[in-house]
């Protein structure tokens, strides 16, 4: 039998471990409200994730900030978005994983039997709703903009057990965004340099350059930067808009941005500068053109990587004002705290991959 004393230390010891490393007791309830607004509960910290569905990588990469993620994510979709994958980089346990096709349906993710399905809000309907009917608890994320972070982070942080991490990668990002608005809150108008965000596409042989809508990462993003968008004024949809040629020479923006997911942007970059009509365009003329920096995923999106292409958005956008920030110190800070890679994994593992960030 255990004596009173021995139980009433047990219990504030417990007490004092959950203060101090935030992480909660595995039996303890557990509620979130999730990017749907939807209160899901859990009896007990779920241990068999599953995540899947469209645009993965990017909610994947964020839950992967969280060193539980290796062993409670049980079965994963593809999370790749040209070559190459970050995941299977980092996590020494993936060859032990469930690989779920990209196609996969909730019967098949059914059969790793999982207590959690982790998906972006995109998917509600084609795998949400299958799966509540499944009895399947789901929880939704966005991981879409800055303030999205906040919420899913801190969600993500409850159902893993480990609050005081999502308070630390809430910080992460907050204390290095605020350090880019505030050097550009007191810009006047005339020290904004003109910016054009260009998605190049070439899907099915067709060549498209499309601009973000308002709401998108990337608009908000070059606002923050201390840059003015000349786009804002046209007539934009939900998702990316196509632009033609004409419509780009009309803006002719003191700077353009190409941002290219399925090669190479600075392939793209080499192609548009031996085009006569894009060598009228000021930007081209002067230099002014830049292929957005990328490593296993474009940093433009909102991956966690978007916190390191507004970094570099605001050293190019603003030279005069951030001279002093040092990219390649931003870049090995960000993996070694948000993924834990030391210099040397560092070197191996991202390194050959970081292209347009450095001189």
């Amino acid at each position: 039998m255990f004596s009173r004393r021995t139980v009433v230390f047990s219990f504030l010891l417990a007490l004092f471990l959950i203060s101090t490393t935030g992480v909660l007791a595995q039996d303890a309830p557990i509620t979130v409200t999730d990017a749907l607004g939807r209160e899901v509960t859990f009896a007990q910290a779920p241990q068999r994730i599953v995540m899947t569905g469209r645009a993965l990588f990017m909610a994947a990469n964020a839950v992967y900030m969280f060193p539980e993620a290796e062993s409670r994510v049980v079965a994963i979709g593809r999370t790749s978005q040209m070559a190459l994958d970050f995941i299977p980089a980092i996590d020494p346990t993936y060859g032990d994983k469930i690989v779920l096709d990209g196609q996969a349906g909730a019967e098949e993710i059914a059969a790793s039997q999982p207590d959690l399905v982790l998906l972006k809000s995109s998917n509600a309907e084609t795998l949400g709703a299958p799966l509540d009917a499944l009895g399947i608890p789901v929880v939704y994320v966005d991981f879409e903009t800055p303030e999205q972070y906040v919420r899913d982070l801190t969600n993500v942080g409850l159902l893993l057990q480990n609050e005081a991490r999502a308070e630390e990668l809430v910080a992460f990002f907050q204390d290095r965004t605020d350090r880019i608005t505030e050097a550009t809150a007191g810009l006047t108008a005339e020290d904004k340099p003109s910016v054009l965000v260009l998605y190049y596409s070439d899907r099915d042989g067709v060549v498209a350059f499309n601009v973000p809508p308002t709401t998108f990462i990337q608009t908000w993003a070059i606002e923050a930067a201390g840059g003015a968008p000349v786009w804002l004024d046209a007539e934009l949809g939900r998702s990316w808009t196509t632009v033609t040629l004409e419509q780009i020479a009309a803006w002719d923006p003191d700077q353009i941005y190409v941002i290219a997911y399925l090669r190479p942007a600075a392939e793209v970059i080499a192609m548009i500068q031996e085009d006569a009509q894009w060598q009228a365009l000021r930007a081209v003329e002067e230099g002014q053109i830049y292929g957005f920096p990328a490593d296993y995923y474009s940093w433009d999106q909102p991956d966690p990587r978007w916190i390191l292409g507004l970094t570099w958005l605001a050293k190019t956008i603003q030279p005069d004002l951030f001279a002093d920030l040092d990219m390649e110190a931003e870049i090995r800070s960000f993996y070694s705290e948000l993924y834990g890679l030391d210099d040397s994994a560092y070197d191996e593992l991202v390194a050959p991959y970081v292209a347009g960030a450095l001189p």
